[in-house]
């Protein structure tokens, strides 16, 4: 699940600034409350799509959540992100509301137009941020760049698989007008410029990220392969790895 996904992630990197055990609870529940907000929403207004292509796992289509429910969840979870964010400092809180605030308006409508990876550039790029502010000081900017490169590159992996259904149903962001061949090659530029980014911290990734994405990329030629996808993939939990068990500073 995404939003549990983001939520570990970004509690990992604030383990690594050195948050105690009721920062860290705080770090996560904040986030978390976050993502499901986002998530929810993204279903709320997506229920009409999702029902017509017949979509799996997405209860307010299938009718085992109304629509009401959903909406009441979104409306508790957002507040209760920003609220709970508060303890942090004004800084960190703004960060996290901006980041929210992009993710709900990609839900909202941004993810239909050409400009659809921009929320998660933005979003991605905030996490760090909200976690360092918390802790009284700014992110280096190497780390919310690799975050916002990493945050692109899941934007184009994340739609691959449904660019049918949403091409169906109206849906156009910058994938489905690239095409599955050229955001699969996107995604590894972006994941490779996430991995240059963090040459300072560990200078094996650079050349071990070029190796796993020229492989992917030449395999993945084959008509039905998915080899470039889990390369992309790979090379993106490989950056995550390493900035979490580096910590936010480089070495």
């Amino acid at each position: 699940m995404p939003a549990l996904a983001v939520t570990a992630i970004t509690t990992g990197l604030a383990v690594t600034v050195g948050r105690d055990a009721g920062g860290l609870a705080l770090t996560a529940a904040a986030v978390l409350a976050g993502q499901l907000s986002v998530g929810w929403l993204n279903d709320l207004v997506d229920a009409d799509r999702d029902a017509r292509v017949g979509r799996r796992g997405k209860p307010v289509a299938a009718g085992a959540i109304s629509r009401r429910t959903a909406l009441v969840a979104v409306l508790v979870s957002a507040p209760a992100a920003v609220v709970l964010s508060l303890p942090f400092g004004a800084a960190a809180t703004i960060a996290h509301l901006i980041a929210l605030g992009a993710a709900w308006a990609y839900d909202l409508g941004l993810k239909s137009g050409p400009f659809s990876v921009f929320p998660y550039a933005l979003s991605f790029g905030l996490l760090p941020a909200f976690v360092m502010f918390g802790g009284g000081r700014p992110p280096p900017v190497w780390l919310v760049l690799a975050a916002a490169l990493l945050g692109s590159a899941a934007h184009f992996v994340n739609v691959l698989p449904d660019l049918g259904d949403d091409a169906a149903t109206g849906v156009r962001g910058l994938p489905h007008r690239l095409g599955a061949a050229r955001s699969t090659a996107v995604a590894a530029c972006l994941v490779l410029a996430a991995s240059a980014t963090l040459v300072d911290v560990s200078w094996v990734i650079l050349p071990l990220a070029a190796a796993v994405l020229g492989a992917g990329l030449v395999l993945g030629r084959r008509p039905g392969s998915r080899t470039a996808f889990h390369a992309v993939v790979l090379v993106a939990l490989l950056d995550v790895a390493i900035l979490l068990s580096t910590g936010a500073q480089p070495t």
